[in-house]
């Protein structure tokens, strides 16, 4: 379980005031995500950095409501449904804009890895491992990975597929409702050593041959393009969720008034 902080709680904690809270997180010398207009921090890399006590495991007897916790083996995500607040062939176009935008896959998923859209835009890697039923269970295991990677911020991440994908949250009322995904990015280093696509196949029930031909079919994406990636998907994700807010905010306005 991550706990976030509040600006006015990192001041307190490391004694600067809000206008240096900001300058440093926007220069990336403190580790925090923008929420709409609001930063949250990660206390776990908070402390890290600055050599302060961990945070315990265990919840506050009181937390601050304006603490965001995120917490992806509860059921937190099914209080606030991702799918009922955005109509799904919007949360769609979404992501497939996103895909072509960035010529890369994407897909939108709750906070335990279930997706919520089709895969937009799969890459022949992909499409050859995902066309077997047992690939199912290791797409969503990578996916629920995701929800609970303690980088709030996106960054590439290589998966056991050998692909590189980035994900951003989305929030409503500044609690993590789901993510969207991006990924079947060429690594640095590719193709896999022949033995480890090999076994690949094996797990997923892919012939070898057939893995071996598809291998060299992921989207490549040179360093300024991954960086943009990384620069523009919490823009999108702030515009999911600002859908999905203000959604939110007329169904509560609505069970209020009846």
């Amino acid at each position: 379980m991550t706990t976030f902080l509040t600006s006015q709680e990192i001041q307190e904690l490391i004694n600067v005031d809000r206008s240096t809270v900001y300058r440093m997180a926007e220069d990336g010398r403190l580790p925090g995500v923008k929420v709409g207009r609001q930063w949250r921090f990660p206390a776990d890399r908070v402390a890290e950095q600055f050599g302060l006590p961990a945070p315990t495991s265990a919840a506050p007897a009181a937390p601050d409501t304006d603490t965001v916790i995120v917490d992806s083996a509860s059921n937190s995500g099914d209080v606030l449904d991702l799918g009922a607040l955005v109509q799904p062939e919007v949360l769609q176009s979404v992501v497939d804009l996103t895909a072509e935008l960035f010529g890369v896959m994407a897909v939108a998923t709750d906070m335990h890895g279930q997706p919520l859209t089709a895969v937009a835009n799969p890459c022949g890697y992909y499409e050859a491992i995902a066309s077997q039923p047992g690939a199912v269970s290791s797409c969503l295991a990578q996916w629920r990975m995701f929800a609970s990677e303690p980088h709030v911020a996106p960054r590439w991440i290589r998966t056991h597929l050998g692909f590189l994908c980035a994900r951003t949250f989305l929030w409503v009322d500044l609690r993590p409702v789901g993510m969207i995904v991006t990924g079947g990015v060429t690594p640095p280093v590719w193709p896999p050593p022949r033995e480890h696509v090999e076994a690949i196949a094996d797990e997923v029930g892919v012939d070898h041959d057939v893995l071996l031909d598809a291998v060299e079919h992921t989207w490549s994406l040179d360093l300024q393009e991954q960086r943009r990636v990384l620069r523009l998907l919490p823009q999108i994700g702030d515009l999911i969720s600002q859908l999905a807010s203000a959604q939110n905010q007329l169904v509560t306005l609505e069970r209020t008034d009846r």
